[in-house]
């Protein structure tokens, strides 16, 4: 029997790049989503990278009564839970809203999922329950903090995780800690394509590059950093969800939790992801430095040791390939448009 595994969120851009690399795992997945950040367009899409009918689900995981429906009507072996709002700068101008959504949705789902006998648990992070990481490369160990309120919710998910794993020893929860997820899907079918002007850097970039927004702003040019500008850690979303996959599959052969960062270990400036860009697409991308935004940190990338020793995990593609899949999906999604 294949296992069943339900994915909230799972019609965002890591959720469907997990989706479809479960699916080519052999798992049989369910996506619930309230489409609040997710085009509906998603699981057709999915349908044709995987060649399989995709099962989805409208519903919120703050709706314990839907959620409650969910598992009642579906055979449920174990949850990847996306459902999340993730941008750094309106969790600044809007911090109850990320407290409410991100701690309550997961406090809900549990509950759900207790109820329901279904208790092991792959949970989006994020590196930014490091804080301004006193240590370079940052390993799991660091001392946790946070500098937004986005940063906060993820630190206050992992610690509800924490205690009810001590509670209760029947919870076996994956928590990966997310560095910068960028790139799109190598069939060029699924991507991240955000309303308006985006938060994170490489889909700003890529709506420059084909067009779509006349010059990029580059959030400080002063960080103490070779070139002045933020150093992140990228790494291509397949590797990502791939590092979800070999997650659900250590809970279910260990029957432990893990908390492992999922990066791949350099970083990358602004600047050097500008011109990799240009690069991979042929096109010129303006820019300006403009000031530096409330809560980002100047420099972060993981050691993503851990998750190798624990899960097997290690990024595959470069930042070339995160520009040119990016770039790909970016031409289809606006040809799709015209």
């Amino acid at each position: 029997m294949k296992q069943r595994v339900l994915l909230t969120g799972g019609a965002g851009y890591i959720g469907s790049h997990t989706y479809a690399a479960l699916v080519e795992a052999g798992y049989d997945v369910l996506i619930v989503d309230n489409f609040c950040n997710a085009s509906r367009e998603v699981p057709t899409r999915l349908s044709a990278v995987t060649g399989n009918d995709v099962q989805v689900i409208q519903a919120d995981v703050l709706d314990r009564a839907a959620l409650d429906r969910v598992f009642a009507d579906n055979a449920i072996d174990a949850v990847v839970h996306f459902a999340a709002y993730k941008s750094v700068g309106e969790s600044v101008r809007n911090p109850l809203a990320y407290m409410q959504n991100n701690v309550g949705g997961l406090v809900t789902l549990m509950q759900a999922m207790e109820s329901a006998g279904v208790r092991r648990l792959v949970f989006s992070s994020s590196a930014t329950v490091y804080g301004e990481a006193a240590e370079l490369p940052t390993p799991e160990t660091a001392a946790l903090g946070y500098g937004n309120p986005y940063g906060h919710s993820k630190l206050i998910c992992e610690q509800i995780i924490e205690q009810t794993a001590a509670a209760d020893p029947r919870w076996a929860v994956g928590v990966l800690r997310y560095f910068n997820p960028v790139g799109a899907h190598p069939s060029g079918l699924i991507g991240e394509d955000p309303a308006g002007v985006p938060d994170n850097l490489m889909p700003y970039v890529a709506k420059v590059a084909a067009g779509e927004l006349p010059v990029l702003s580059v959030f400080g040019g002063d960080y103490p950093t070779p070139d002045g500008t933020g150093v992140r850690d990228y790494i291509h979303v397949s590797d990502l969800a791939q590092g979800h996959v070999l997650s659900l599959q250590a809970l279910e052969r260990d029957g432990t939790g893990h908390v492992v960062n999922l990066g791949t270990g350099r970083g990358y400036s602004v600047l050097e992801v500008i011109a990799a860009y240009a690069r991979a697409s042929n096109q010129h991308i303006p820019y300006k430095i403009a000031p530096r935004r409330p809560g980002d940190a100047a420099s972060s990338y993981a050691d993503p040791s851990l998750a190798k020793t624990l899960l097997g995990f290690e990024a595959k593609y470069d930042l070339h390939d995160m520009c040119r899949t990016s770039w790909m999906w970016m031409q289809n999604a606006t040809q799709a448009m015209d």
